[in-house]
């Protein structure tokens, strides 16, 4: 007698939401997921949003700017897809090394458990092994965190044979949690303009791919440059499987800020609601959302910055630091034009011509010798012409090298990142680097305290003596220079109290003259900009005046 099976019927109180993408990608999954999230979160409900990425680094810590864009640093040390810094922008909830899962994250676990022996001599597969230890990851959020309802965004396209275990792991959790689930796939609906009409037939073949791989999307968000009319939703719908009011239009927005209002408007979050049997605890208040876009459209002055790195051909590289800006400039009521200038071509034959007209200037972090000198060029522009500054990370490190050569007159300078047997090093590396080998994952990563000397321009903008900040770095202050260094002019503003690193330099006598040694922009969102980004905006504002 054959046995009965039966559909599993497991209780689950975390609800779970996976956004697929299909037909092209870059279509916008991470910010339609912000977006629900937000919304979800404005209706009383706890949400996350979780990153599975396909490929098969551990992180993208090691990954080149240009394969991946920047890599966003979580409080706890994580390095991550920089998604995760759209998640965190909109809801304004910090996310961890829980909302970024790699496939080389997920293999190496897998195979770490196979050397122990923790699967008794089975024979490790992609199913069930590899698929139950992505399961285990969408879930965790649910059950450490206490999240009412996680979104979990799969990167790439369906059909991409990278995604397919990511895909195989939903299809079973649809299953073992029917109720509990739900599926947005986001596709396109391109407009040819030879025929003059939207085209639904990508969107079919990409549900129908995902059809095959045992999958039935609930809601469809099709990104399109025209109107979706009731007659494509309608055909859309009936093709695809779908109920009329779970097509959602999704059209070019003005600002990324725009699509929760746009996803509202279409009531994308009541539709995945009823699909999750909840019901919408309260109406959203997204007032000062509203606010925040209002100030954002409608300023009522501008200022010109300069940001000098050397991956500007990839604005990417630089997500978060652009973001802040946004958020900052909103807080002044102010447009902030970013000029986007290649540190590699600045030299100080054309600084003054290049940086000219700038109201403010910011250098970027990164690594390496390529495009510091430039970097350091600009660094002296800004403090001879008392332009504010802003140095970030490297761009901090920068503006020490600067101030020793042209102020102490340390003519040989520099950080023995680039130059390791210089005479005077007052960058050096942190001495717990110093024996690591490997690259990946083990810099001074995440969320370290810094207290701030009182009256500083540090402290009159974050209004606090005491400050967390996220960092990413090897090399650091050499402390050996310190009391050089402020007996001519450039303090040391913040230092981390346990290690004495100096985190923040100041030039006092400067009209605004701030490096600082951690990321702030990894910290800037829509409801709290970054403290100093407000500042230094508000110096450009001034200086321009």
């Amino acid at each position: 007698m054959r046995p009965v099976v039966t559909k599993f019927n497991m209780s689950n109180s975390t609800k779970y939401v996976f956004v697929t993408g299909g037909v092209a990608s870059s279509l916008g999954k991470g910010i339609i997921s912000a977006s629900l999230a937000k919304l979800l979160q404005a209706r009383g409900y706890s949400a996350t949003i979780q990153k599975l990425d396909p490929y098969i680094n551990i992180d993208p810590g090691t990954l080149n700017p240009y394969e991946h864009g920047e890599c966003f640093v979580t409080d706890d040390g994580a390095e991550t897809d920089l998604d995760l810094g759209h998640y965190e922008r909109f809801l304004n909830v910090p996310t961890s090394q829980a909302n970024n899962v790699t496939t080389g994250r997920i293999y190496q676990s897998v195979i770490e458990k196979e050397r122990r022996g923790d699967f008794l001599g089975k024979t490790v597969q992609i199913i069930p092994h590899i698929t139950d230890e992505i399961k285990e990851r969408i879930q965790l959020l649910g059950k450490e965190k206490k999240f009412d309802i996680v979104i979990t965004e799969i990167g790439g396209t369906v059909g991409d044979i990278e995604s397919l275990p990511y895909v195989e792991a939903v299809r079973q959790m649809m299953w073992e949690f029917e109720n509990d689930c739900c599926v947005i796939h986001l596709t396109l609906v391109p407009y040819l303009a030879a025929a003059g009409e939207l085209k639904t037939k990508p969107t079919q073949h990409s549900v129908k791919q995902l059809l095959e791989l045992g999958i039935q999307p609930d809601v469809l968000v099709c990104r399109t440059e025209h109107e979706l009319d009731l007659n494509l939703r309608k055909k859309i719908a009936k093709f695809c499987n779908v109920a009329v009011n779970a097509v959602i239009e999704s059209r070019d927005a003005e600002t990324i800020y725009d699509v929760p209002m746009l996803m509202l408007a279409e009531e994308l979050d009541k539709v995945v609601l009823e699909k999750l049997g909840l019901t919408a605890k309260t109406t959203p208040d997204l007032d000062s959302w509203k606010a925040f876009l209002d100030r954002h459209k409608h300023p009522k002055s501008e200022v010109n910055i300069g940001l000098i790195g050397k991956y500007v051909e990839l604005k990417d590289s630089y997500k978060s630091i652009s973001e802040a800006f946004i958020h900052a400039g909103a807080q002044n009521e102010c447009k902030v034009n970013l000029k986007w200038i290649h540190s590699e071509k600045l030299t100080p034959e054309n600084v003054d011509d290049e940086l000219s007209g700038l109201d403010g200037i910011l250098v970027a972090p990164g690594f390496g010798s390529r495009g510091i000198n430039g970097k350091i060029d600009a660094v002296r522009y800004a403090r001879e012409n008392n332009i504010p500054f802003f140095g970030i990370c490297l761009g901090m490190q920068c503006a020490v090298i600067e101030f020793a050569r042209n102020v102490l007159g340390f003519e040989d300078a520099h950080t023995t990142e680039i130059a390791e047997d210089c005479k005077y090093p007052v960058i050096s590396m942190m001495e717990e680097q110093k024996h690591i080998a490997n690259l990946g994952g083990t810099m001074r990563l995440g969320a370290y305290k810094c207290e701030l000397k009182p009256k500083s321009k540090a402290s009159m903008a974050y209004n606090s003596d005491v400050i967390s900040e996220r960092h990413r770095h090897r090399f650091e202050f050499n402390n050996d220079y310190l009391e050089q260094f402020e007996q001519n002019g450039m303090i040391a503003t913040g230092r981390n109290p346990d290690t004495g690193l100096v985190e923040i330099v100041e030039i006092p006598s400067h009209p605004w003259f701030v490096g600082a040694q951690f990321h702030p922009e990894y910290k800037s969102t829509v409801a709290n900009p970054h403290p100093l980004f407000v500042s230094f905006v508000k110096a450009s504002l001034e200086n321009k005046k």
